[in-house]
């Protein structure tokens, strides 16, 4: 029976220069691993591999060197250990983030909880080419947002409670985009400056900000051949539910528009960037 090449990718065996051997690409959503699966991983590499793995750019883990006669035993192996593989080819790729605001001081959002979440609406979609997608906390932007093909930053915008304020000035002093300043004992907030990092609002010894949490969303964004950075169409988000409606807008966009092999900003720019924005626009709206 002749090899299925293209169900193997589709299943995270990727094809190696030597005959035969395939490299095992897992499915890490978040960058994030337990213990006992991570144990079952080492298990596989050192049976089935060559005793080690590879970790690639995108928060992945590879194990090289899988022989095609033990696809289906590493297959059984992996189900053992609650492993799953990857994907690759033009479908929606594993989910990558930093680690949010469960973990990181600077983090507005939780990361890991989303691209779950993100994992579960769109891992392995069929599309014209390959898809990315990426979430990072904060404007400290750790894993690139604006590299993906839709990336998601954590943001927040702030109110001043005059009555809970002991006029330190730390905000002022914190702020890195110069958007607060202090006359006369008052605080004003500079809209147009502010990035929503949040950065005031963390270091206040009073909590004398409101916090409103969201999502500040880019399309269109590559890192390969071509380098873009993703495109800001729409305000900061701060319901999931309407920054699902966003994603799911600019995935039927191209889904629709895409030429086969074609990445999402060359979709973008072919077709123009007006019309994705009139429909994420309407999405955003609801």
């Amino acid at each position: 029976m002749a090899t299925d090449y293209a169900a193997l990718k589709k299943g995270g065996f990727m094809r190696q220069k030597q005959k035969n051997c395939f490299s095992m690409r897992l499915k890490v959503v978040g960058g994030q691993m337990t213990a006992k699966q991570l144990a079952k991983v080492a298990e596989i590499a050192e049976e089935y591999g060559h005793g080690y793995v590879h970790l690639t750019s995108r928060q992945g883990i590879e194990i090289p060197f899988i022989q095609l006669q033990d696809i289906d035993a590493v297959k059984a192996e992996m189900a053992k250990g609650n492993v799953e593989g990857g994907t690759c080819g033009p479908r929606v790729r594993t989910v990558t983030a930093c680690q949010g605001s469960a973990i990181c001081p600077s983090g507005c959002i939780d990361t890991t909880a989303l691209a779950e979440k993100i994992s579960d609406h769109y891992f392995g979609r069929e599309l014209p080419h390959k898809f990315k997608f990426g979430v990072t906390g904060c404007q400290n932007n750790c894993l690139k947002a604006e590299e993906n093909d839709i990336g998601v930053k954590g943001g927040m915008e702030v109110e001043w409670n005059e009555a809970a304020c002991i006029n330190c000035g730390l905000c002022e002093k914190v702020c890195r985009s110069n958007a607060i300043s202090i006359t006369d004992g008052r605080i004003s907030i500079d809209r147009a400056k502010c990035n929503f990092c949040g950065r005031c609002s963390k270091s206040c010894p009073t909590d004398a900000y409101t916090e409103n949490r969201g999502y500040i969303v880019s399309f269109g964004g590559t890192f390969g051949n071509d380098i873009y950075q993703g495109e800001e169409i729409v305000p900061i988000i701060h319901e999931e539910e309407t920054l699902f409606r966003v994603m799911d807008a600019a995935i039927a966009f191209f889904a629709e528009y895409a030429n086969k092999g074609e990445r999402f900003r060359k979709t973008m720019e072919r077709v123009g960037i007006e019309t994705l924005k009139k429909r994420v626009e309407e999405a955003y709206h609801g």
